[in-house]
């Protein structure tokens, strides 16, 4: 990616992929990835390869595509790549999606799907607190 292509907007720094606007952002709970604008056939895969980055971050990934106003078909091979590796890398990540992606696997073993980011992170909250209230028993048997 050419540095014409990066360019910064009060500190955060947003990537431009072909019509694709690319921003991350640092959550306490997870790292929301927002992509904006068109994907298409000529910029899959430098969206692909840039968001590919958070998948091998640790954290869990909440990947807002709510302002996608376009997304080809051949862009669908982005999704089942991010799938892939976060499952490979053990990183738990949550689609925010627009209604340019049209119908897309949902929770029936497909892409975990939310309505917005901030229904994403509480289920993450939720999920955190329920292990946490697993784990606490064991804790005290073993204390």
């Amino acid at each position: 990616m050419a540095t014409a292509d990066v360019a910064t907007r009060r500190g955060n720094w947003t990537f431009e992929c072909g019509g694709a606007q690319i921003r991350a952002r640092r959550h306490h709970l997870a790292t929301v990835v927002t992509i904006r604008g068109e994907i298409d056939a000529t910029n899959v895969d430098g969206v692909s390869e840039h968001i590919r980055r958070f998948a091998l971050g640790g954290s869990p990934v909440v990947l807002d595509m709510s302002d996608v106003s376009r997304f080809a078909s051949p862009a669908i091979s982005l999704l089942h790549t991010f799938d892939t590796e976060c499952g490979a890398a053990g990183v738990e990540w949550t689609l925010v999606p627009s209604p340019a992606l049209g119908d897309l696997p949902g929770d029936e073993g497909g892409f975990p799907v939310m309505l917005s980011v901030h229904e994403a992170l509480g289920k993450l909250a939720d999920d955190i607190a329920s292990r946490r209230r697993m784990v606490l028993p064991l804790v005290r048997k073993t204390a």
